[in-house]
């Protein structure tokens, strides 16, 4: 069932994926993230406020957020900010930078969670992880040549710069995911670190956009609300999953990152994005990398 679960976030997330780019394309960064963290908070809000006035009514179903205090709301106001961080980076270099380009980086991913885990957790890869890791350090020096096709030199592009550090910051969150799926519900984590991205965004949004407002002006998209939707949407099976008695989180990682077919395909047909096949060979070689991380985390 968790397997099924990654499946189905990974196709969700390839949807926020062509979303996002399409919400901040022309687009100021800052406002549009904060009315993503706004959707997403109204989403789970009721079912807070329903916990909490009438707990019979979800209680046993998958929508039921606990009471907790302030020692488990610590750990996720740390998600939080972990995941806001990586989201600021992601969403600003997304604006710069081709979909079919930022897919892949962004696939790399779960070769950042798999060598975290060797590094906090201890944990030792096997030959078939090595492949994989080795197979997505090769894929990214390719996608650094197609870059430069597009006038993109990934050693001094600060969009490529953002782009690595949503990825590192990524990473960190899905190896704290780890940790947080086994200590508490999922949907306590994943209701409230929404709310808590309210909070944190408020005094972002004032000391870094307002004062520029006019230099970058907002515009409101109804692809923001998809953003909102699919992200909700992609984050509950990703918990889920998670939450499952013997998933992996390696390899619930790494199947959420077949995310980049779908956006992959978006970058490709609604974008019109160029040099789409040393892309694709690039992507194949992570799709690859993943398939033996996956062989090799069995």
């Amino acid at each position: 069932m968790w397997l099924l679960l990654s499946f189905l976030s990974a196709a969700l997330l390839g949807c926020y994926d062509a979303f996002k780019k399409k919400a901040v394309s022309g687009n100021a960064v800052l406002p549009m993230l904060f009315l993503n963290t706004v959707f997403c908070s109204l989403v789970f809000l009721p079912f807070i406020l329903l916990s909490c006035w009438n707990p019979s009514l979800l209680e046993g179903t998958g929508f039921y957020v606990p009471e907790a205090g302030w020692a488990v709301h610590r750990f996720v106001l740390l998600k939080s900010l972990i995941v806001l961080g990586s989201w600021v980076f992601g969403y600003v270099g997304m604006k710069h930078l081709p979909l079919t380009l930022v897919g892949p980086i962004n696939a790399t991913r779960p070769v950042l969670v798999l060598l975290g885990a060797l590094l906090l957790f201890g944990e030792r890869l096997n030959p078939w992880q090595w492949t994989g890791v080795t197979l997505a350090i090769v894929s990214f020096f390719l996608l650094s040549r197609s870059g430069r096709r597009e006038g993109i030199d990934f050693a001094h592009n600060r969009w490529i710069g953002c782009i690595i550090l949503a990825a590192l910051l990524g990473a960190l969150s899905g190896l704290y995911d780890k940790y947080l799926m086994k200590q508490f519900p999922p949907m306590l984590v994943q209701a409230w670190y929404n709310v808590y991205q309210v909070l944190l965004m408020c005094p972002l949004l004032l000391a870094l956009w307002w004062p520029r407002r006019r230099q970058s002006p907002f515009r409101w998209t109804w692809c923001i609300l998809g953003v909102s939707l699919f992200l909700s949407a992609a984050d509950y099976a990703y918990f889920l999953a998670l939450s499952q008695d013997g998933a992996l989180v390696s390899v619930v990682s790494m199947v959420r990152r077949g995310s980049v077919i779908v956006s992959f395909l978006f970058g490709a047909i609604a974008f019109h994005e160029k040099n789409l096949r040393s892309k694709a060979v690039d992507l194949l070689l992570v799709l690859l990398g993943m398939i033996c991380l996956y062989i090799g985390s069995r």
